[in-house]
């Protein structure tokens, strides 16, 4: 079976139809790689190739609006079950990130900031998910569209606070240091808030879900490969523990992944609307 014949390049789904590859079997151990991440076309147009990636996030845009749509459509004063929970959803990043980070003058981005909370979050879920079990944000392209619409709103909100030359002293000109120190410092604060910081925010999420992924293909594909009527079944079997301990440890670090994104989305914008840097 060729890498071009499998949608998403999935090895273990791969060497689940390849049913005699195991340790004996004289077959080397499949190593998954960057092949994990490439995607088969569902179609195309034109140059444009519409991957599984793309599905998957477009599928979880729509469970996030559909969700919280159901939910507020028609709110009630006693809530029922599913308003209940879009209600604690909102309530959580409300006052647990928004209110604590920003303050009351956040009230106004908590929409925006709820919307990305749940984007991000459902996106990492679909690497458990049956038929999907991919982490959408492991895809380079996502987590840094994410992190661009962060940093516009960072930059827009910097300059319409403060007008140009005060937006400038915002992002490089901290207060209360001595004026030799600028020299040195006022390069490094316009470099950190211009480009490291959209930088390391897409790169943070990006990171954590790939090598998650990746560990827990490499482990689901030793478990496959190690199942054979010999010793290395039980190393498979101490395999196969590690990939569920894995699945499950991935579940916090998906949340915890979308948490920070957002914690981190909202302390920019705390500094984008403070009066001093």
């Amino acid at each position: 079976m060729t890498k071009e014949s499998v949608v998403g390049a999935d090895v273990t789904t791969q060497l689940a139809s390849e049913a005699g590859c195991h340790l004996n079997s004289g077959c080397g151990f499949p190593a998954p790689g960057l092949n994990e991440f490439d995607f088969k076309p569902i179609f195309s147009i034109g140059s444009v190739d519409f991957t599984k990636p793309m599905l998957l996030s477009i599928i979880c845009a729509l469970l996030v609006v559909g969700f919280f749509w159901a939910a507020f459509a028609k709110p009630k004063l006693l809530p029922g079950k599913l308003q209940l929970v879009g209600e604690i959803g909102y309530d959580f990043v409300k006052r647990s990130i928004v209110l604590e980070t920003i303050g009351k003058k956040g009230e106004k981005y908590v929409p925006m900031l709820v919307s990305m909370f749940f984007f991000v979050w459902i996106m990492n879920i679909m690497s458990i998910i049956p038929f999907a079990q991919f982490p959408v944000m492991s895809r380079i392209a996502f987590p840094v569209g994410l992190a661009l619409v962060v940093w516009i709103t960072y930059m827009t909100l910097t300059f319409k606070k403060h007008g140009f030359v005060g937006g400038l002293k915002n992002l490089c000109w901290p207060s209360g240091i001595p004026g030799w120190v600028m020299f040195i410092l006022v390069p490094i604060e316009f470099f950190s808030n211009i480009f490291v910081r959209p930088f390391t925010l897409a790169v943070r999420a990006f990171a954590n879900m790939f090598a998650g992924h990746l560990l827990i293909v490499m482990f689901s594909v030793a478990s496959w490969y190690l199942l054979s009527p010999s010793i290395g079944a039980l190393y498979g079997s101490v395999s196969f523990v590690v990939a569920a301990a894995l699945t499950a440890f991935e579940l916090l670090v998906q949340f915890l992944q979308a948490y920070i994104f957002v914690m981190l989305a909202s302390s920019y914008i705390a500094g984008a609307l403070e009066e001093a840097h």
